[in-house]
């Protein structure tokens, strides 16, 4: 169900306040543009600054403007197991399509923790979850063995966004599950490397910005057609890297609104705008694309 380019969606802020008519342009761009689903509330969507009821107020709306014609995946994650199985609970009842559930952060949990952590939302649950693992961000790297573990024994967890750079996890993790496990990249620059070695897709921030192509290049993939796909990954290069010069979100959602995705640049603190040096450069690249004049 859930593989190809799942879009790490931006969230647009317009006066302190989730904008909905934004929210739903970008919503409806996708499902146009061919996008395979939509992480809603995730890192890129600045989940971490969002309040309790804005987060549960987000995954609603999106499930509301999707309308089922394309995967809404709610990230529900938190560092606390509790609020992770409450957030997780209300998306389920809102009609997400699934889960993202991020490692622990801040906490540092054990290899155990972690296991006890996800077997806790997912005897709780029923909702498809994917979990995921960033440990530049979490503090704490889940490891193959423990992803394993999870994937035997709750059916509900059905893969994982992997964000360790290291693309040898892929096969560490299909020789210890199956060749059917659900595992997305979480970083672009990887997603042609881990999809040639069995990875099913990418949980995308690029495709924020060109989803038309990204869903080609993930098609072309799975088709195992490696040369077609290697074209557009090189083409997109530049703007994978240029997408990271300042911490994720804050160069795709300034992106997003050179291009006139959104109607505003606004961000939550602690995140703020770019330094204008890379901003230009940010300019520069978006420029060659064709995307802004």
């Amino acid at each position: 169900m859930f593989r190809g380019s799942i879009v790490a969606l931006i969230t647009p802020f317009k006066d302190g306040a989730i904008d909905r008519d934004s929210l739903k342009r970008l919503i409806d761009f996708h499902v146009k543009e061919g996008t395979d689903g939509i992480v809603i509330a995730g890192t890129t969507g600045e989940s971490a600054t969002l309040t309790f009821s804005e987060h549960e107020d987000l995954i609603k709306m999106a499930v509301e403007f999707a309308d089922k014609r394309i995967p809404i995946i709610a990230g529900t994650g938190a560092n606390a197991t509790h609020e992770a199985i409450a957030l997780t609970k209300s998306a389920e009842k809102a009609g997400a399509d699934g889960s993202l559930q991020i490692v622990p952060y801040y906490n540092k949990p054990t290899q155990e923790g972690i296991y006890q952590h996800f077997k806790a939302i997912a005897e709780e649950t029923s909702i498809p979850l994917i979990l995921y693992n960033i440990p530049s961000r979490t503090g704490v790297d889940m490891l193959p063995e423990t992803f394993a573990r999870l994937y035997s024994d709750f059916p509900n967890v059905i893969g994982i966004k992997e964000a360790t750079g290291n693309v040898a996890r892929v096969s560490d993790m299909i020789s210890m599950t199956n060749p059917e496990v659900v595992i997305l990249s979480g970083d672009d620059a990887l997603t042609l490397p881990m999809m040639a070695v069995g990875a099913k897709g990418v949980i995308s921030v690029t495709n924020n910005l060109v989803p038309k192509d990204i869903a080609e290049m993930c098609r072309l993939a799975l088709e195992g057609k490696f040369e077609e796909a290697r074209q557009i990954h090189d083409k997109y290069w530049k703007l994978f890297k240029t997408l990271f010069i300042e911490t994720n979100p804050i160069p795709v959602k300034t992106a997003a609104y050179l291009m006139g995705l959104i109607d505003d640049i606004e961000m939550r603190l602690p995140l703020y705008y770019m330094k204008p040096e890379n901003e230009e450069k940010l300019k520069s690249v978006l420029r060659d694309y064709g995307l802004i004049r």
